[in-house]
């Protein structure tokens, strides 16, 4: 199967999950500088949680460079995929709501935690489909940042429940990780 619509529906999805995530801002009434102080823990969480939907699309896309076709396994694994992406406009709420505490940040974790199992369970759908031998098994190499995200996330969500604000710096400390697109497909398609 062609993999056109998957990257089409998954970045409609996206598209839609950041748009909820930006209404969800509630305009202050009055017209000062005041009124935006305690909207800041919500700007806070919103732009924390942008820049991972943002990471996450970036190393979609450059994932699907790679990939030659799909299958039936594969858009299950991106489905799944997509499915914790779009909790994140509801944790990202919830954190920035209750002013990053306990809860909300443990739970925040949790869905950071499903959503990076949920690419990394897709990836090896696509190797497995695309064979071990190919251009996109190559181009994954190792895997250090996604174990270390996982191992981040891992220890983040118990954390949370003993300073949240350390869980959510931990979280920060992932985005910063993978902030910069993953080079190792990029530089494999130039050699082809």
């Amino acid at each position: 199967m062609s993999k056109g619509r998957l990257e089409a529906f998954s970045d409609g999805v996206l598209a839609i999950i950041l748009t909820i995530m930006v209404l969800e801002l509630k305009v202050p009434e009055e017209g000062t500088l005041s009124a935006l102080q305690p909207l800041i823990p919500k700007f806070l969480s919103y732009i924390l949680s942008f820049i991972f939907l943002g990471i996450y699309w970036n190393n979609h896309h450059h994932l699907w460079q790679a990939a030659k076709n799909v299958n039936g396994p594969i858009l299950w694994a991106n489905l799944h995929l997509l499915f914790w992406l779009s909790l994140i406009p509801f944790v990202t709420g919830w954190m920035g709501e209750n002013n990053f505490s306990t809860i909300p940040v443990a739970f925040y974790g949790v869905v950071l935690w499903c959503s990076a199992m949920a690419y990394y369970i897709m990836v090896r759908a696509m190797i497995a489909h695309h064979g071990r031998d190919s251009l996109l098994a190559a181009a994954i190499g190792n895997k250090t940042k996604e174990v270390l995200s996982l191992s981040i996330y891992t220890v983040a969500i118990p954390l949370a429940f003993v300073a949240a604000w350390i869980a959510a710096l931990l979280y920060v400390v992932v985005a910063i990780m993978w902030l910069v697109p993953d080079r190792r497909i990029e530089t494999k398609l130039k050699k082809r």
